[in-house]
């Protein structure tokens, strides 16, 4: 599933209806009602405000002193049944990603 399917199937999960899209760079934006850019891959508040819209439980299974050297998110999205993302030595795209196909799971299931 590229990065596309997954905004949309996150969006629907939380009642957006994304009606323009775009490029920026490298990064898709899409713009839901309210007018504004929104991205939860991209962007921290809007992958936390969807992790709390549908209630995504978050853990890190691991423990460093140093959490932004680490990539490894667990996002539980339903029946204790875990999303491992790892991105390299960033903990927060890695969670932002986790939280986005736990929401694209949501969405899917709707």
């Amino acid at each position: 599933m590229d990065d596309r399917e997954l905004l949309e199937l996150a969006a629907k999960a939380a009642g957006y209806d994304l009606h323009i899209w775009g490029r920026t760079g490298a990064e898709d934006v899409a713009i839901i009602p309210s007018g504004r850019r929104w991205n939860p891959l991209t962007d921290d508040g809007d992958a936390m405000r969807l992790a709390v819209k549908l209630h995504i439980p978050i853990s890190f299974p691991f423990k460093s002193d140093d959490l932004q050297t680490r990539g490894n998110t667990v996002v539980t999205w339903s029946e204790n049944e875990p999303h491992e993302e790892e991105e390299g030595d960033n903990c927060f795209a890695a969670a932002r990603r986790a939280i986005v196909r736990a929401a694209a799971e949501i969405g899917r299931a709707m």
